[in-house]
């Protein structure tokens, strides 16, 4: 979902649409992707990066929750251990505050990486829940792209 001026996300490890790598998963290390944005709307001032599963058993299931990462920064690379100065992390479906790799219990999922482009910082904390981060962000988004992988166990 491309929303403005060929906004996009991808990553240089799989494609959209495709099966994410067993590394980036539960049965493999666990570690999070590299992903690389451009063409975001000029007035961004912050990015959000929600991965989220929308078919858990008991509802969407968040995987990991960044915000408030600088308009500068157009990638992450696979494995961050030190996020971009003034990043955030949100609490994910676990309650933990970093990457959460696809474990699915049941059957194929989707995993979604959806990146937001806003025109401010969010006034939040570390630890903020997705309901808290989704409520204020809404009046501040610019622009929204999505990259989408599956994973089977």
């Amino acid at each position: 979902m491309n929303t403005m001026n060929n906004f996009k996300i991808i990553s240089p490890s799989f494609t959209h649409h495709a099966y994410i790598p067993k590394i980036f998963t539960c049965d493999g290390e666990n570690i999070s992707p590299p992903l690389v944005w451009e063409n975001a709307p000029k007035e961004t001032l912050s990015f959000i990066l929600i991965m989220k599963d929308p078919d858990a058993p008991k509802g969407t299931w968040y995987h990991w929750i960044l915000f408030n990462i600088p308009s500068y920064i157009h990638e992450l690379p696979e494995t961050i251990y030190k996020l971009p100065e003034g990043t955030r992390v949100g609490k994910n479906s676990w309650g933990e505050t970093n990457y959460g790799g696809p474990c699915p219990p049941d059957k194929e999922h989707r995993y979604f990486f959806n990146l937001y482009a806003l025109n401010c910082l969010l006034p939040l904390d570390n630890g903020a829940t997705y309901k808290t981060i989704e409520e204020t962000m809404q009046a501040h988004i610019l622009g929204q792209t999505q990259l989408m992988s599956r994973y089977k166990r």
